[in-house]
């Protein structure tokens, strides 16, 4: 599949809600594996986040298209003297095509051309087998430095368990 690229815009914001939601959350995140449908429920994310980084400096919210639709997003920013990646999402019905490869591949450019970092990092869950071993084969490693999960805090999601946390993945640019 061909993407094109571009940055998310104030009037994108209700389309990367959906998008977003439904690659993590509810049954329609099934139809591919990303989901964490297991793990949490409730939002995802929200229109004031994403309206937030957007607007942030040294942030950017990469969107990805093919034929004029949006397939794919992600957030690439600076946050503690690195590039930062997160909320990849890739529509469940795409998903397993290369278009999250194209879309790290891009913001990772991003990161190193743009933002002038030299090193890429994300949080994933840690019980996220599945997701970790993604990003391992494409050069992520992790670091063994774990941070807790925002129990409580709804603008995260519900936990559907106690035992969540996030570990911290690096990659050299």
């Amino acid at each position: 599949m061909n993407l094109t690229y571009r940055h998310a815009t104030p009037a994108d914001i209700p389309m990367l809600v959906d998008l977003v939601t439904s690659a993590y959350r509810g049954d329609a995140s099934r139809a591919g594996w990303t989901t964490e449908a297991d793990l949490l429920d409730g939002l995802r994310i929200d229109a004031e986040r994403i309206a937030a980084d957007i607007e942030r400096p040294q942030s950017v919210i990469l969107l990805g298209e093919s034929d004029g639709d949006v397939v794919a997003c992600a957030h690439v920013a600076v946050e503690d003297g690195a590039g930062y990646f997160g909320m990849f999402s890739v529509r469940p019905n795409l998903q397993g095509h290369g278009i999250g490869k194209l879309m790290l591949t891009e913001a990772e450019r991003i990161a190193r051309d743009e933002l002038q970092q030299s090193a890429m990092r994300m949080t994933v869950i840690d019980v996220r087998d599945e997701l970790i071993d993604y990003y391992a084969r494409r050069g992520y490693q992790r670091t063994g430095i774990h941070k807790p999960f925002p129990y409580g805090d709804d603008r995260f999601g519900i936990p559907k368990r106690p035992d969540l946390r996030f570990e911290v993945l690096e990659k050299s640019l």
